[in-house]
């Protein structure tokens, strides 16, 4: 007798011969009343299974039925690298845009200066901080502002272009592989 029948419940010989004896009915909704979980079924003598289990068990099988070609892992590692570089993009303007933001704050800084043309304002170029009139300062500040809008600009449109590539290749991926993947980003 395996160890998951019921109590009161014995396979093999004795469950055929209750079964034989029309007692089976009592035995099965005994099993049906007494376990909230889906019931163990007899499915062959002294064989025992859950349909849950084999649920996922033909899901399992299911999911092997799939060959993944050459190509296929291919487009696989083509969309994990476009997701991973669009990932680092994001980043990057993230960060352009607090140097953005920086600036517009230094401009309004020296805007609200009393127009005073002897005040010499210190300018960082590179590791080395220039004192400029506080027109050329604004001057500076409002190309910085420009150059770096324009970078931002460019690695929003390479974001836009990857992201199309990447609903390319999910809507290929998933044609082929149906649920069996997940191209779906993981929210951290």
């Amino acid at each position: 007798m395996p160890p998951s029948s019921p109590p009161g419940w014995s396979g093999g010989k004795e469950g055929k011969r209750r079964a034989a004896q029309g007692r089976s009915r009592w035995a099965l909704s005994f099993v049906f009343s007494r376990f909230p979980r889906p019931p163990l079924l007899l499915c062959g003598e002294d064989e025992w299974f859950s349909p849950t289990i084999m649920a996922a068990t033909m899901k399992k099988a299911a999911a092997e039925d799939v060959n993944v070609t050459f190509e296929d892992q291919q487009k696989i590692n083509k969309f994990a690298r476009n997701t991973s570089r669009i990932t680092e993009l994001k980043e990057e303007i993230e960060v352009k845009k607090k140097q953005l933001q920086n600036l517009e704050d230094a401009c309004d800084d020296i805007m609200m200066l009393d127009d005073d043309d002897s005040l010499l304002i210190p300018y960082q170029i590179g590791d080395v901080f220039i004192s400029h009139s506080q027109e050329e300062t604004q001057e500076m500040l409002e190309e910085a502002k420009k150059g770096l809008q324009e970078e931002i600009d460019v690695l929003e449109a390479r974001v836009e272009s990857i992201q199309r590539v990447l609903s390319d290749l999910k809507v290929q991926l998933y044609a082929k592989f149906g649920n069996n993947i997940n191209l779906e980003a993981e929210d951290s």
